[in-house]
């Protein structure tokens, strides 16, 4: 999959074939990650980047976590379910809509929606990701360390991507169930994105 074309490397991992040996070369030389008698890291970095990138299980997960202590802030593709914490429909919601004294929000709703919306920079990152990995498309039933790694990882894969490989949009197809979310892919970086004292 990685030794064949260009096209292939790309659907398969998200990255052409120069960058994804950019990165198992840092992983190998800065991380210090190595081969081991039946997998060597090539085979490593793609299984990974192939579960990011289409959100398919090395095995069956019988049982979901549910954590009733936390939530996830989500967008306004999501519904305001149990553990989720989307904004409020019909109420105004973008920062801009807010100021000046004027404009304060005038019912709890709309407080709520502006201080999620403060929280916007979070949402243009995971649209940003889910428009590249499809791990983040639905639920996860990782546990929630792993999600928090996860969420680097995307992160700092994305930027490798974008330093090191040209975009080229007949290329950069993603998988059919993946359409959805292919507008959001962004060719800028993300510089900051941080979890809660809660999360680690």
């Amino acid at each position: 999959m990685i030794h064949e074309s260009n096209l292939v490397c790309r659907q398969s991992t998200r990255m052409d074939r120069q960058t994804f040996a950019i990165l198992c070369n840092l992983l190998r030389n800065v991380a210090g990650l190595s081969s081991t008698e039946i997998v060597d890291v090539e085979e490593m970095v793609a299984m990974f980047l192939h579960i990011l990138a289409h959100d398919v299980k090395n095995r069956v997960i019988q049982r979901e976590f549910v954590r009733s202590r936390y939530y996830y802030l989500c967008d306004a593709g999501y519904p305001n379910a149990e553990g989720f914490l989307a904004p409020y429909r019909g109420q105004r919601y973008h920062l801009q809509e807010w100021c000046g004294a004027a404009n304060a929000p005038t019912n709890p709703k709309e407080y709520f929606n502006m201080k999620h919306s403060s929280r916007n920079v979070i949402e243009h990152a995971f649209g940003v990701l889910k428009g590249r990995w499809a791990i983040f498309h639905g639920k996860s039933y990782y546990p929630l360390q792993v999600q928090c790694h996860t969420i680097l990882a995307c992160v700092l894969l994305h930027n490798l991507i974008n330093r090191e490989m040209t975009y080229c949009e007949d290329i950069d197809d993603v998988d059919e169930g993946d359409s959805t979310y292919a507008t959001t892919i962004a060719s800028e970086d993300i510089h900051y994105i941080e979890t809660p004292n809660e999360w680690s």
